[in-house]
């Protein structure tokens, strides 16, 4: 059940090369705070930006992009367009061969293929492991971002391919950190299902055949931002540490001096 996300000013200009873009300013906190508007953006990749688009994103007065993407998520787009003055740290939550067989076949595979890697569930079982996996093993990483924040990394962007998985994690990492309520993270979480923001699905048979019905049902749980894989990394979270305060201060290494600025950086008032 997630709650009613309070009205805040709308950034989200028709972006035309960017997709899945927002600020998560007014997101509540369990102290009744609010992310303060304009201080965390999230995307999908920047390597499509039009001068528009750019001419916005310069308007942010941003400090850092994030860009979780690999080496064959850059092969496939292409490099973020450059935005002068902001500084870019490239931080893959993938490895670059992880699964590249996979996404070949989610790219080229036929019917029966496809049926093979994604029927049954396996398609959204295949995305709540990588959650798992990515907040298990991606701490050094996940600690990196929150440090970068709490230093001096703000006005930020957190972008992955699409927008949905690896920045929407670090996203949720980040809220959490500043004790962002769950239910609003999820719904913010889900925002990435409206229908301008999703990924467009590309594959290398785009005829009725390859782009079928029944195959797009199939990529379907791929290109969902689904409650059950966040779902999967909080589960994650608590076996593995018990909780999100030890979450934070041992697997993260976050001491409490560094979530003091954090919520300095990213909250308004109480």
């Amino acid at each position: 059940m997630t709650q009613q996300l309070p009205q805040v000013p709308s950034t989200e200009p028709p972006l035309s090369g960017v997709r899945n873009f927002r600020d998560v300013g007014g997101l509540p906190t369990v102290d009744g705070r609010q992310i303060r508007a304009g201080r965390l953006f999230r995307s999908g990749h920047l390597a499509h930006a039009t001068e528009t688009d750019a001419s916005f994103l310069a308007t942010l007065d941003l400090h850092t992009i994030f860009d979780f993407r690999n080496a064959a998520d850059m092969r496939l787009e292409g490099p973020d367009v450059e935005l002068p003055g902001v500084r870019n740290v490239n931080l893959p939550l993938s490895d670059p061969a992880d699964g590249a067989e996979f996404w070949r076949m989610v790219r080229d595979g036929n019917l029966d293929q496809l049926r093979s890697i994604l029927a049954d569930g396996k398609a959204a079982g295949r995305m709540s492991a990588s959650y798992r996996t990515m907040i298990k093993h991606r701490t050094a990483e996940h600690s990196q971002v929150l440090h970068a924040l709490a230093a001096d990394s703000v006005p930020a962007l957190m972008h992955c391919a699409a927008g949905k998985d690896r920045a929407g994690l670090s996203i949720a990492i980040s809220l959490l950190a500043v004790g962002v309520e769950r239910d609003a993270i999820e719904a913010d979480y889900l925002k990435s299902n409206d229908p301008h923001r999703r990924y467009v699905v590309r594959r290398s048979d785009n005829s009725p055949a390859g782009m079928s019905p029944e195959v797009m049902e199939l990529l379907r749980p791929l290109f969902d931002a689904r409650a059950e894989y966040l779902d999967a990394a909080f589960e994650t979270i608590e076996q593995t540490w018990g909780g999100t305060e030890r979450y934070l201060s041992e697997g993260l290494k976050v001491s409490p001096e560094t979530r003091d600025r954090l919520r300095e950086r990213l909250l308004s008032e109480a």
